[in-house]
């Protein structure tokens, strides 16, 4: 049986030409660039990749402290912690497939044990480089930076809370691991809405069920809550932003009375997000509960196709999430 075909509303938005006006990427320059006015120590390095991820923008502003450092995103890495230990506050940017995969042994050893200043910008995580395949795919990041102590991990959802997410952690201590979309994500918030780093966001309320989500997940979970309270399920919404340090209180207290917990993430489920949440619900002893992880096969490595096929195909779209929440709570 044949799918039906996407219908996009900003087609162009995908191609990764049209990165100069994308949202997440435009908002994290100009960020960095207006701290960088008022504070000296910060510092932004990339690797061949300013004009995709927009960082670009920071060097027409500041360009003594931004750093173009070739395809080499290890030696980056350890750059950018050398820079940490003579006062400067580097801000490090490639995708994610790249910083939390193919640099994990220089987050761990250079940034994370001697628990240094340095921010890594990981964009276009999950599959949302589509065509560019299993080598640029980070379906498994967060399970591999969970691990790495020192080291925490913020998901920011659209350009409302990338903003929040970088001014907010400014003086964080240590290194922290910014999990990044592909630059323009639908709006997931609402202005004015809560958003706290290491503190769970309620966007919704409802008797029949949590849903916690970060990331692109989390608009899909606003549109699959509204379409399954046309049904008579009424959800809770929760973005789970922060991952480490994790919110623990925050999410018992939201699970407290429900009978069913999603969790919707754009990562394996064996060591994201569901993983985090089912580690505080086996502490504190929670039971009578069901856990339900919405996400891509532990066990696959995915398709390669243009993003918006593979979210479908996935179900890591609204529909999909809607329609596993259904077959759970109805």
């Amino acid at each position: 049986m044949s799918r039906p075909e996407p219908v996009l509303s900003e087609q162009e938005s995908w191609h990764l030409g049209m990165l100069r006006t994308q949202a997440h990427s435009a908002i994290a320059a100009r960020v960095l660039s207006d701290l960088a006015d008022q504070d000296e120590r910060i510092a932004v390095l990339t690797a061949d990749l300013g004009f995709s991820n927009r960082t670009v923008e920071f060097s027409y502003r500041h360009p003594d402290r931004f750093f173009n450092m070739g395809i080499a995103e290890q030696n980056m890495v350890s750059v950018a912690a050398g820079l940490a230990t003579v006062g400067y506050l580097p801000y490090v940017a490639t995708f994610a497939s790249f910083l939390g995969l193919l640099c994990c042994e220089h987050i761990r050893t250079d940034l994370a044990y001697p628990n240094l200043p340095v921010r890594l910008l990981g964009h276009h995580a999950g599959i949302s480089l589509g065509y560019y395949g299993t080598s640029h795919h980070a379906t498994e990041d967060i399970g591999i930076m969970r691990a790495i102590a020192n080291l925490k991990i913020v998901c920011p959802a659209d350009a409302y809370s990338l903003e929040h997410a970088l001014r907010q952690t400014v003086e964080v201590e240590g290194p922290v691991y910014f999990r990044m979309g592909r630059g323009r994500e639908a709006d997931a918030y609402h202005e004015g809405e809560p958003w706290e780093f290491g503190k769970v966001s309620v966007l919704r309320h409802g008797s029949d069920g949590v849903l916690f989500a970060n990331g692109i997940m989390v608009a899909a979970a606003r549109g699959a809550a509204e379409a399954l309270a046309q049904k008579g399920i009424e959800l809770t919404v929760a973005d789970l932003h922060t991952i480490q340090p994790l919110d623990v209180e925050g999410v018992l207290s939201l699970i407290e009375g429900a009978r069913h917990v999603f969790v919707a993430e754009e990562h394996n489920t064996r060591t994201g997000v569901a993983t985090a949440v089912a580690d505080a619900m086996v502490d504190a002893g929670v039971a009578g509960v069901k856990l339900h992880r919405i996400g891509f096969p532990p066990d696959e490595y995915s398709a390669i196709a243009a993003p918006y096929y593979l979210y479908q195909h996935y179900g890591l779209d609204a529909e999909g999430v809607a329609a596993r929440v259904a077959a759970a709570v109805g």
